[in-house]
């Protein structure tokens, strides 16, 4: 049957491997604009992010033809090898082994979206540790599943 329209927005949190910083500032915006394209080019669309230098938020609408893990799988492997490849890390670049995906309601899409455009303001004040910590805490409320 075919999906004539659909909802599905989802806030991602990629972490680097070990929480180290391994974005650097000066390609930031290159690993970004990459990762807009893998989104693009999988029938998605991107509509915010910000590569931090030890994690990355992004908002998208998913097609229902993607599943979240399948699109996080392809992001992650195709960014990595990215970066890597380009340099754009000091060392060898990874990400951690498991990302987070978080549903997002239309109505919550312009609040997420400047969340994530403002992430160098939030974290001045707010670790990543604790950002991430209260994220979990909030969505423990529902179950966890494993994908």
């Amino acid at each position: 049957m075919k999906i004539e329209y659909y909802n599905l927005y989802t806030h991602f949190i990629f972490i680097t491997q070990n929480r180290l910083p391994l974005i650097l500032e000066c390609h930031r915006e290159r690993i970004e604009k990459y990762i807009t394209g893998i989104v693009n080019n999988n029938d998605s669309k991107l509509y915010s992010i910000f590569a931090n230098p030890d994690h990355v938020h992004f908002l998208i609408s998913r097609s229902p033809r993607i599943s979240e893990a399948t699109l996080v799988d392809i992001i992650t492997e195709s960014s990595a090898k990215f970066i890597s490849n380009n340099k754009l890390s000091i060392g060898r670049f990874a990400w951690q082994s498991s990302a987070s995906a978080f549903s997002v309601s239309k109505t919550d899409i312009d609040k997420v979206c400047k969340y994530i455009i403002n992430q160098p303001i939030h974290h001045k004040t707010v670790s990543f540790a604790e950002e991430y910590d209260s994220f979990i805490r909030h969505y423990q409320k529902t179950l966890k599943w494993e994908l």
